[in-house]
């Protein structure tokens, strides 16, 4: 198949003269001279080796191949304003740790649902993935324990998420090597806090069934202070258990677009 080489610069004069079937008018809209719009759109015809508009001292007529080209070229010109003016619903898309969706974003998304016409992607995946996601542009916005701050991406601190150790029954902390754990994954708190491992061991890759089993008498377990509220659980607070904060991370727009900046607002308003 040939391969067509189209001098774009003189498409606008195309269209406007299609639309108007009046070389006159189509200058007085570009404010150029009749004799320069018939040159531009000569040199597109030459561009590409095709007719698309036949010319007469009465009329202008478009070819097949000229009707054909301006059809699509007003359909560009629609999708295009649908883009950047259009007021359809957008699609925010978020990357989040696994963590994080369970305890805090659920209550951020009902509210989301309830106050914005826009719709929301959201995927769990790790710290590393969500980062390179998110600087490949495949994410408007993600949340996540690192602090991100490079030419092209900037976080901002939400909230402090300090760890605590609880339990159905009273126990006593410093022996915590006795009672049955279940820990979210083999970097668990746990491990780092306690030298000597418990003897049964359950591994649960969510927190809000960590949770459950602990309410349920299963054993002991360290998890987010600020997801334990209104649980009848016993509570400890550790020495050594580490306090990290939870980042709001997006690219550095210029502007930054209104269906993000809605998302980022109501999570602004949630934590002040």
């Amino acid at each position: 198949m040939k391969e067509i080489s189209l001098d774009y610069r003189y498409l606008k004069a195309f269209m406007v003269t299609a639309r108007h079937l009046n070389f006159s008018k189509a200058a007085q809209d570009l404010g150029i001279a009749q004799s320069a719009v018939s040159r531009q759109i000569k040199l597109l015809e030459e561009s590409i080796g095709q007719q698309l508009i036949i010319r007469s001292s009465k009329r202008v007529l478009m070819t097949e191949k000229g009707q054909a080209l301006l059809d699509h070229l007003s359909e560009f010109e629609d999708k295009l304003q649908e883009i950047f003016f259009g007021h359809m619903n957008k699609t925010i898309r978020v990357g989040i740790l696994h963590g994080l969706l369970e305890t805090w974003f659920n209550d951020v998304m009902v509210e989301f649902g309830k106050t914005s016409s826009h719709q929301m992607s959201v995927e769990v995946s790790s710290l590393e993935n969500l980062k390179e996601k998110l600087h490949n542009g495949k994410y408007d916005l993600i949340f996540t324990t690192e602090n991100i701050q490079s030419e092209l991406v900037s976080s901002l601190k939400l909230f402090e998420e300090k760890m605590v150790l609880v339990s159905k029954a009273e126990i006593n902390p410093k022996e915590a090597q006795n009672y049955p754990w279940v820990v979210y994954s083999e970097h668990d708190h746990l491990f780092q806090l306690f030298k000597k491992r418990s003897q049964k061991i359950v591994v649960v890759n969510s927190i809000t069934t960590i949770q459950k089993l602990v309410k349920k008498g299963l054993g002991i377990a360290i998890v987010p202070g600020h997801t334990i509220e209104g649980e009848t659980l016993k509570v400890y607070e550790l020495k050594g258990l580490p306090k990290q904060h939870i980042h709001l991370s997006t690219l550095n727009f210029k502007s930054i677009p209104a269906h993000i900046k809605g998302l980022v607002d109501l999570i602004k308003k949630r934590q002040s």
